[in-house]
């Protein structure tokens, strides 16, 4: 059952009359979709009239009251009825910090009330924070007392009292006035006591104008809701989205485009232009709507009304004339949001577009959403311009949202739908906001189709048209090329054929489970080479293909025209053209027929110069550009595939660690719980992928201990590599980390912090595992009756025993590791880190791969295969969807320039993705030995900014580098035994790498691989390097030093050209470590970077215009 946030409607009591009155207002709040009402204070006020200076809690106001003969409560109760009839629950504001300073509980309980060093009643009051010498004091109010126990006490008991009365006639939500003026013990005991009356009642804290930390005081109070500042957001700064996240941990929030504490939005525009006006109040309350899970309008917004609520001294006589009426547009609104979950709860949101770009992009997910929730998503796009439209390529947003989701659906009310699809641009009106809905992919089932024979001649005659040089196409059509949901894939090909017929073609694709092919239409470049563009939209297998043929109409068109110029006649020619578009009647038979029809009687019908300019005209050659007979087609002799990855296959943060060295206690090893504990730092620092090594029972046979000895100690864990024990195998849980409880407790809380469990898979056993038992033919044995254990000379690994994949072990071990790998998809794991598969059979990857992600599209899978460089690129060809890489290795300025040029610029750019690790458990590279904390900043922002998808291992945050003597491995290595970290211990890099991931998380252009572009920087140990987006609205410049000990500067090269600009242009640039703004004067700049304070520089560039 969906969730819908709260739609309030607040009808301010004086506006609308007495109670008796306010019946007549649900209909029309019916009409609007609200589902709450919210009633402003409607006591007795004291001598100011203010409504928030209460008098007498129970009593109504005397404006309200009338003179109806019912007593208060039953006219209260009468009203509260009739709304439920309607739909609408009724919420009332909780004032409880003040009361009016001549209120009665004054009289009756004087000592509950704050005082004065000369007794006198405190007033509250306000300091601007513009100005502090401006104070604001409300003198008609008086302050209550909760500092004190005993007054405290008292009052507690009284609004107690006070709830359960108003909740007896029916109410069901307040308005928790100034919340944060209260401690929230008391706010905690309230709620609890409301809800022991009725389990379902609302609380909503009023937050406007404090503190996160004062919104944070308030955590365990119990709010269903908090109010946000959503009205006052310029579109642009970065506060409201920071605001969203730290709210969202504490309470579902409520927006609203104008409150009655605020002055009307139509008054603020202006109310002169009415079409204007329309504009601005739509768009307004379309994102209010939208941002949050609940939305909040006062009476009047749905006409234009101009006039400031004033809780003293509005009245019935200030309803106004309507400026317009928008009571359609707003109840459309707030269906398409009841209907559209992602919108209906407080999941992650965060902004898809550039910080400079002229478009807004927002993406609003449900917790979780990527993998499992079926309405998980929704887009809202805006253009704040109110005097221009905006162009956005849609293709990043998409990729934004993860790649889980099927087409999305324009749902924006009463507005013709757009459609969002990479390479599509997206035009957006001044003031629009669109709001786009996706579903989950589903995987679809597979079917082969054989290839129907046939023979020699009709092959041959069938392929008059060439179709050759095909790009993207892997080893003859092999292996899939990759790319990733948002994408649009480039598809070229040489078309020619013999004489002079004018051609046409089109790339054919289709995905997994489609039946209908699709068609992208190509045009030609030059020299017969021909382009079109796929857009990708969803995580699946896509096959593709090209068609070409003679396009008769257009062959006929041409010839015709160089008759007509040179004043030839062209009698029979026209005759001839009218029955090429009647052959095209005579082959159509859908919905093309009309159209054609009408052609051909516009041919018959006219003459002379008339027929000749309409055969010319646009209208028959775009009819017939459709559904003209396509002669001689020919296809293309293979059809290709390409792989379409989930945004995470190409763009992520991967962070590592060993469960079992997780636990907060040294006395102890960790379990699931402890990672549990870690995920909100985890998330903080802005990994998206959390993985661990083997997380299986360990072997007791050869078991290694410390550093890799052969003597263990009793209470050594073991490596755990050498999966398989009496507990189990590789479906099974080490139970000193946890079980399948706690580990499904696990993978459910890291989706609720956006987070990836991914796992390692490893192939390979201890002599324990029940494999060997069971299995015994699935093992190598030595000819003296000893298995054969794990060899890598030098290295030895007696602890390990591999398994034969031929011989009698195929296929049945074929199966039953396909097999784990789908039991730990169905526990919620998508990302398999896969140890050594160079050392395995590729058949056996190939087939697996294949067969896991026919059932689970968005199963990744990253190949730990430090080998030779075929091996490593057959295995990316093979399926693999990241690949370990050379990176670690590669320290000085032209070792990173040409390997970094290889992978983005070389062939490989089509099936490989690296993923830099910086370091491994494995794998500890000198330059971090050595070069200290300041090696260890430089080799993060290199790793994270070259790569779009990166790893740290735990320690490397520690920079911890003591190496085992003579080797590039850890001493103390957490493969050998449980560490416990202190992730806060004096020299970490924790903020300087939660620093690097917001900027890669805030930059689209660094969400990519082969954008990236090296630079002069005329300093051997400067490396300058660049990345922008294909619409040049992000661009970022980046300067490392590769020196982890000495400073050094120099001259380096801005890349203006890429830009269109001149060698001496102005460009706004803005340092994304510091925040500083400046502008930089023509291409040549100077940088000095010190790598014991920060060795690199990461600019964003923005260009005039932009």
């Amino acid at each position: 059952m969906n969730i819908v946030g709260p739609r309030i409607y607040n009808l301010f009591p004086t506006l609308a009359g007495p109670v008796r009155d306010w019946a007549g207002h649900l209909p029309r709040i019916q009409g609007m979709g609200f589902d709450w009402i919210f009633l402003n204070p409607i006591h007795q006020p004291g001598f100011s009239g203010s409504l928030y200076a209460i008098k007498d809690p129970y009593r109504l106001h005397p404006q309200l009251r009338g003179d109806a003969p019912e007593s208060d409560d039953d006219l209260l109760r009468g009203f509260i009825a009739e709304a439920r009839r309607h739909g609408q629950s009724v919420m009332m504001d909780l004032v409880i910090n003040h009361t009016a300073r001549d209120a009665l509980l004054v009289d009756q309980h004087p000592d509950w009330y704050t005082r004065g060093p000369d007794g006198d009643l405190h007033s509250p009051g306000a300091v601007d924070p513009t100005n502090t010498n401006h104070v604001t004091v409300w003198g008609d109010l008086a302050s209550l007392d909760y500092d004190r126990a005993d007054a405290r006490a008292g009052l507690v008991a009284y609004w107690t009292d006070y709830l359960r009365h108003y909740v007896g006639l029916g109410v069901t939500g307040f308005r928790c006035d100034a919340a944060y003026q209260v401690p929230a013990e008391v706010w905690k005991s309230l709620i609890d006591a409301a809800r022991s009356w009725n389990p379902e009642i609302k609380f909503f804290a009023e937050t406007l104008g404090c503190t996160v930390e004062q919104v944070r005081e308030l955590c365990g109070a119990g709010f269903d809701f908090l109010f946000n500042s959503a009205k006052w957001w310029d579109f642009k700064a970065d506060w409201l989205l920071d605001q969203y996240e730290a709210f969202r941990w504490i309470a579902p929030s409520v927006a609203f485009p104008e409150s009655h504490d605020t002055d009307r939005l139509a008054a603020e525009v202006g109310s002169q232009d009415a079409v204007r006006l329309a504009a601005q109040l739509k768009m307004h309350y379309l994102f209010a709507a939208s941002f949050s899970t609940g939305i909040m309008m006062p009476v009047g917004f749905e006409y234009g009304f101009t006039r400031k609520l004033d809780v003293v001294n509005t009245h019935p006589g200030d309803w106004e004339q309507p400026k317009l009426d928008l009571t359609g547009f707003i109840g459309a609104v707030n269906a398409m949001k009841a209907a559209t979950p992602a919108l209906n709860v407080e999941g992650p949101q965060r902004r898809v577009t550039s910080p400079h770009s002229a478009v807004l992009g927002l993406v609003r997910q449900v917790d979780g959403a990527a993998l499992d929730q079926p309405d998980g998503c929704a887009i809202l796009l805006l253009n704040p311009d109110e005097n221009r439209p905006h162009v956005l390529d849609v293709g990043p947003v998409l990729a934004a949202t993860g790649g889980g989701f099927e087409a999305f659906e324009d749902v924006t009310p009463e507005a013709e739908p757009l459609p969002m699809e990479p390479g599509t641009p997206l035009t957006l009106r001044p003031l629009e906001l669109r709001v786009f809905r996706a579903r989950q992919a589903r995987a679809h089932p597979v079917e082969l189709h054989d290839v129907e024979e046939r023979g020699w001649m009709d092959s041959i005659a069938a392929g008059r048209m060439t179709i050759e040089n095909v790009s993207p196409e892997l080893d003859g059509g092999r292996f899939a090329v990759k790319r990733a949901v948002g994408d649009v894939m480039e598809v070229c090909a040489d078309i020619f054929t013999d004489g002079t017929f004018v051609l046409a073609a089109s790339v054919m694709y289709k995905a997994d489970g489609d039946e209908a092919w699709s068609e992208a239409p190509m045009r030609l470049l030059d020299n017969d080479r021909w382009t079109g563009h796929v857009p990708l939209t969803r995580n699946a297998r896509y096959t593709y293909s090209i068609e070409a043929w003679r396009d008769v109409w257009e062959s006929w068109r041409a010839d015709f025209k160089k008759k007509v110029d040179v004043g030839m006649t062209v009698d029979l020619e026209l005759v001839e053209g009218r029955r090429f578009v009647e052959q095209a009647l005579e082959l159509n038979h859908g919905d093309g027929r009309a159209a054609l029809a009408a052609v051909i009687e516009r041919m018959q019908a006219l003459a002379g110069r008339e027929a000749i300019d309409y055969a010319l005209s646009d209208e028959p050659r775009r009819i017939m550009a459709r559904y003209g007979e396509r002669q001689y087609k020919s296809r293309y002799v293979r059809e290709l595939e390409v792989y379409v990855d989930r945004t995470a296959g190409a763009y992520s943060a991967w962070f590592e660690i060993f469960p079992r060295s997780a636990s907060p206690d040294p006395s102890r090893p960790g379990t699931f719980d402890d990672v549990v504990g870690m995920l909100p730092m985890v998330r903080d620092m802005g990994f998206d992928v959390l993985y661990f090594p083997p997380i299986h029972p360990i072997g007791r046979a050869f078991r290694k201990g410390r550093n890799n000895t052969l003597n263990p100690g009793p209470d050594d864990p073991g490596v755990p590599y050498a999966i398989g024990g009496e507990e189990g195998g590789h479906d099974a849980i080490d139970p000193m980390i946890g079980d399948f409880d706690s580990f499904r407790r696990l993978v459910r809380e890291a989706k609720r912090h956006g987070i990836e469990i991914a796992l390692d898979f490893a192939v390979q056993c201890s002599p324990d595992h029940p494999w060997v038992k069971e299995h015994p033919h699935w093992f190598y044995w030595r000819p003296d009756g000893t298995i054969r254990y794990a060899e890598n000379p030098p290295k030895k690994y007696q602890d390990i025993v591999n398994v034969s994949f031929y011989r009698q072990s195929y296929p049945d071990l074929w199966y039953a590791l396909r097999d784990v790998v789908l039991m730990w998809c169905r526990e919620g794991v998508r990302i398999f880190r896969v140890d050594n598969p160079h050392t395995k059979p590729f058949p056996f990857w190939e087939w697996m791969i294949r067969e896991v992600q026919d059932r689970y599209p968005d199963a990744l899978f990253l190949a730990e295969a430090f080998t030779r460089p075929k091996l490593m690129k057959r295995l990316a060809k093979v399926g693999f969807t990241q690949s370990y890489s050379y990176f670690t290795w590669r320290t000085t300025k032209p070792e990173l320039t040409e390997y970094l040029t290889e992978l983005t610029q070389g062939e490989s750019r089509e099936y490989m993705r690296p993923n830099f690790f910086a370091n491994t458990p494995d794998i500890l590279p000198p330059i971090l030995t050595h070069g200290g904390r300041p090696a260890h900043m430089m080799r993060a922002v290199l790793a994270a900014t070259l790569a779009g998808v990166y790893g740290l291992y735990g320690p490397y945050l520690l920079c911890e580098a003591e190496a085992y003597p003579g080797k590039e491995e850890y001493n103390h290595s957490e493969k050998y035994e449980v560490r416990h970290w202190n992730w806060d211990q004096p020299g970490n890099i924790r903020d300087y790498v939660t620093t690097i991931n917001r900027i890669r998380r805030e930059n689209p252009a660094l969400h990519q691989f082969t954008n990236l572009r090296f630079y002069n920087a005329f300093d051997d140990n400067i490396l300058l390097y660049g990345k922008m987006t294909a619409a040049k609205d992000n661009v970022i410049l980046i300067a490392v030093n590769l020196d982890p000990y000495n400073g050094h500067g120099g001259t380096i090269e801005v890349p203006l050209w890429e830009l269109g600009l001149p060698d001496g242009a102005h460009v706004q640039v803005e340092d994304l470590f510091s925040g500083h703004r400046f502008t930089w004067i023509g291409k040549f700049q100077h940088v000095w970077l010190d790598p014991h304070r920060n060795p690199a520089a990461i600019w964003r560039i923005v260009p005039p215009g932009v």
